[in-house]
């Protein structure tokens, strides 16, 4: 009967139930877990986000387009077609240019055949790259870039042409190139040929495809010699 009244009168804590003072640390114990959490969370989206901002702002200025009229994204000439280049380049001499000149590449490896070369590019970082590249390799003094629009550029002075074009700017190149170069000049085209030009040597196979120009022959300035035939008395 004892027990029974006991078990009648006295409440039981049923399965579930918890002592009050343990009811109350809980929530602030989960409270402190979900902070804990939360801290963690906005540390780790903070650092994915400011990596990618990084890696956005380093790789941006590399692949934006180099070129105000066309849109010529910077592609590395592959070291085929730098040396197809080159191939080109025997048995000449004076100043080289490279028009679109990107990380430098082109240039540097002209210098260290002799040349003095000069990169034009629109691309600051890729100019200033260029810049550390060649003091890099320690053809500094051989090599110089510029930043500018090829376009407003006349590379009248330049005996030696490299150009990594696409398509759509290569007519009005070709123009302009005809009309500012001596006939003693030579054009080396990469992936690209000129649309009119008939080109004098050729070299490689696909994207590594380089196309040589003289331009006495595609302007048709070559001197002749003149035959004298002496006069006869009548």
């Amino acid at each position: 009967v004892f027990n029974k009244a006991v078990s009648e009168n006295t409440p039981c804590p049923s399965a579930g139930a918890m002592p009050d003072a343990v009811a109350k640390e809980m929530p602030l114990e989960e409270g402190e877990g979900g902070s804990r959490r939360s801290g963690w969370g906005l540390l780790v989206t903070a650092g994915v986000g400011g990596t990618l901002v990084a890696l956005y702002a380093v790789v941006t200025p590399f692949v934006t387009p180099a070129l105000r009229k066309v849109c010529l994204p910077f592609v590395p000439a592959t070291g085929a077609q730098i040396q197809n280049v080159l191939k080109m380049l025997e048995n000449r001499s004076g100043s080289l240019v490279d028009i679109g000149s990107g990380d430098g590449r082109i240039v540097i490896a002209a210098a260290k055949k002799g040349f003095q070369a000069v990169g034009y590019e629109l691309n600051p970082w890729l100019v200033w790259y260029s810049r550390y590249r060649a003091w890099r390799d320690g053809v500094h003094q051989n090599t110089k870039f510029y930043i500018s629009d090829l376009w407003k550029v006349s590379f009248s002075h330049y005996t030696n042409v490299v150009v990594f074009g696409v398509p759509q700017m290569m007519p009005q190149l070709e123009k302009k190139l005809e009309e500012e170069l001596e006939c003693n000049a030579r054009i080396i085209a990469c992936r690209f040929p000129f649309p009119c030009w008939i080109p004098d040597h050729t070299t490689g196979e696909g994207i590594d495809t380089v196309w040589a120009y003289d331009l006495k022959h595609s302007r048709g300035c070559e001197t002749k010699s003149l035959e004298i035939i002496p006069e006869t008395e009548s």
